[in-house]
């Protein structure tokens, strides 16, 4: 399978310069998604991949082979579209055939492969109706099916969940997933959903503003952001930032600010003391303030309760910290009433700081 990498890609409309130096390389096999907030990039990036968009500077290179220069279909590449893109007037069999039958393949090789395909992503029941008869989670299924069909080398997928339901969304996250280990194919997938991203990509490429933030593993991204954008665009529900100021007692490490007074501990207090600016924004993960009744008050943060979101097995607290508002994860089962004061033990593990005036992970 290829290898596909970006050289100093570069896009401008008119005057106006949108990406800024893409550098990036996606190995053989690998799911790279690429995510980020509406205007980040991420779509013009993979629509200059797929030939759609001209390149402004720079070079887009499969197999160390420069293909900014050819056309779409000279790309050995297959793409899905947010609105899936299919024939109203075709069939399913027909819609998935049409790459095929359009380069003339003998017609025993087409339906080999439009029923080999259909059985992957569960349409074999379907190839006879017409897209206006089938649900929005069908025709992805067919959008993906006739992409697979063509055999490329490489998929892109541009926001293809997107126009669907929570629950479909769900379920096609799982599918991709699956399909993804059966084709052994690069793909290439643009998302602003960063539960999609965690859940389906080998590698994740934040983008914001037109520039790469971060890359690397969800694991990678989720435990060690680079910045406080990284940091507040990947997780769910979001990190909580309180901004503070360092102080040392008695040989020890606290973060001060509006609201808390928070003792720090192990590698977390060695970066601020190695760090030159007293100024930082404390990052806590929902998930790593746990309710303890009677903790250590200077390993804890005190919140009032405002709102108690119930998700099942959860419960999200919205609480009070000073001026700021704070979410926590606590067992749906734990007695909180509205409008409490409760002490929560932070995992000092789960801890990140910030510099708070460049936004860069200490």
């Amino acid at each position: 399978m290829p290898t596909i990498r970006l050289d100093n890609l570069v896009k401008r409309y008119g005057t106006v310069e949108v990406l800024h130096g893409i550098e990036l390389e996606m190995a053989e096999n690998e799911f790279t998604v690429l995510v980020g907030p509406s205007g980040c990039g991420k779509s013009t990036t993979l629509r200059m991949i797929a030939g759609l968009e001209d390149v402004s500077d720079g070079e887009i290179y499969v197999d160390d082979k420069p293909v900014s220069h050819l056309e779409p279909k000279e790309r050995d590449l297959a793409m899905v579209f947010q609105d899936y893109a299919l024939y109203p007037h075709m069939n399913v069999a027909q819609n998935i055939s049409f790459a095929l039958r359009l380069a003339r393949r003998p017609k025993s090789e087409i339906n080999a492969k439009v029923k080999e395909v259909a059985d992957m992503v569960g349409l074999t029941d379907f190839l006879g109706r017409k897209p206006g008869a089938l649900s929005g989670g069908q025709r992805q299924r067919v959008a993906m099916a006739r992409a697979l069909a063509k055999d490329s080398g490489i998929f892109l997928f541009d926001e293809p969940l997107s126009n669907l339901d929570a629950k479909l969304r769900g379920q096609m996250r799982a599918e991709l997933a699956l399909m993804s280990q059966r084709v052994q194919k690069n793909m290439i997938y643009v998302t602003h959903d960063q539960i999609e991203a965690m859940t389906l990509a080998d590698r994740i490429v934040v983008m914001h503003g037109g520039y790469i933030q971060q890359q690397g593993t969800p694991e990678e991204l989720f435990k060690r952001p680079v910045n406080k954008f990284v940091a507040g665009f990947m997780g769910m529900p979001p990190m909580n930032f309180l901004d503070g100021t360092f102080e040392e007692r008695a040989g020890d490490i606290w973060v001060t600010g509006d609201g808390f007074d928070l003792k720090l501990t192990g590698e977390t207090a060695a970066k601020a003391k190695a760090h030159s600016s007293r100024d930082v924004t404390l990052g806590i993960r929902p998930s790593d303030l746990n309710y303890e009744d009677g903790a250590d008050p200077a390993g804890a943060l005190t919140l009032d309760v405002q709102v108690s979101e119930y998700v099942g097995a959860q419960s999200v607290l919205l609480c009070k910290c000073g001026q700021a508002q704070v979410m926590v994860e606590v067992n749906s089962e734990t007695p909180v009433a509205l409008g409490q004061t409760l002490t929560f033990a932070v995992n000092q593990r789960g801890v990140h700081l910030f510099d708070r005036a460049t936004e860069t992970a200490l």
